[in-house]
């Protein structure tokens, strides 16, 4: 058996703040531009994603920036962390990314840093990467998530032709957390309050009249409810796997790095579980 090739490491995209803004009390947005983009290219997903690289551990990393020297010179606890983050928009005529953040105060890594960007400041990261859009050939389509997949929804519904059949739900915090989005499809704001995560998104796909024809459906959030909906869509709507962007973005009581850890093994399981069960409902 031949030698598999090396994997190549991933070149880090460098770019600078061009601008910041508070789009609700919990959402900032931040709009990269400058030089360092100039190799960067997104293609047609409204999913695409980056990962942001965040200095650890007092590091200080020679210049040019360079992963992969990085990860063989320095001692693991001082590799740049990485915080995964969807592409809102990305302007190929003006070179600027724009990605949004969820806020939660104090808490987390990539968030604080977000409030506090200043214009010219420096980041790094690693993408797109990014699989789902919304069909042509789908009859309707189905948008469902959390804030975390907030961004992703509104660039497929700003993607899709007027007058296309879409439900869209978006499960917030509150009133104060919606967004204008540009385009005709009339959104489903659903406003947590003090329930649980997920618990309003599945209680409204789960009582959706669904329209006739092929749905495509994307479903994307915190991981529990995400787990729920595939089960519904799955099994219960027997829609066929191909039809499906569905996944975990984040998980309750885990932060990114061990959500990350684990989450091929939590989706493969859950991958197989219900396939089995789709399998013998369609027996």
């Amino acid at each position: 058996m031949a030698d598999r090739p090396a994997r190549q490491p991933r070149k880090a995209h460098s770019a600078q703040v061009v601008r910041t803004e508070r789009l609700t009390p919990h959402m900032q947005r931040v709009v990269l531009g400058g030089d360092g983009l100039a190799e960067f290219e997104a293609g047609t997903c409204t999913d695409h994603y980056v990962k942001l690289l965040f200095p650890t551990g007092g590091a200080s990393y020679p210049e040019p920036f360079d992963l992969q020297r990085i990860r063989e010179e320095f001692p693991r606890d001082q590799w740049p962390v990485t915080r995964t983050y969807t592409v809102r928009c990305w302007d190929p005529r003006l070179r600027e990314l724009t990605l949004d953040f969820v806020l939660h105060g104090d808490e987390g890594l990539a968030g604080p840093w977000a409030m506090r960007a200043q214009p010219g400041e420096t980041v790094r990261f690693l993408g797109p990467g990014g699989a789902y859009a919304p069909a042509p050939s789908a009859d309707w389509h189905l948008l469902a998530g959390d804030e975390s997949a907030l961004p992703a929804i509104a660039a497929a519904l700003e993607s899709l032709p007027d007058g296309a059949d879409v439900r869209a739900f978006v499960e917030i915090s509150g009133p104060e957390e919606e967004q204008k989005i540009d385009s005709d499809v009339e959104v489903v704001w659903l406003h947590r309050g003090d329930r649980p995560v997920g618990e309003l998104l599945v209680d409204a796909v789960r009582t959706l009249d669904c329209p006739e024809g092929r749905m495509q459906a994307f479903v994307h959030g915190e991981a529990a409810f995400v787990k729920e909906l595939r089960a519904l869509l799955r099994l219960e709507r027997q829609v066929p796997r191909e039809d499906l962007s569905i996944s975990g973005y984040w998980r309750l009581g885990h932060n990114e790095d061990g959500w990350q850890a684990s989450k091929r093994e939590w989706n493969a399981r859950i991958e197989a579980e219900q396939e089995t069960g789709a399998a013998v409902s369609a027996a």
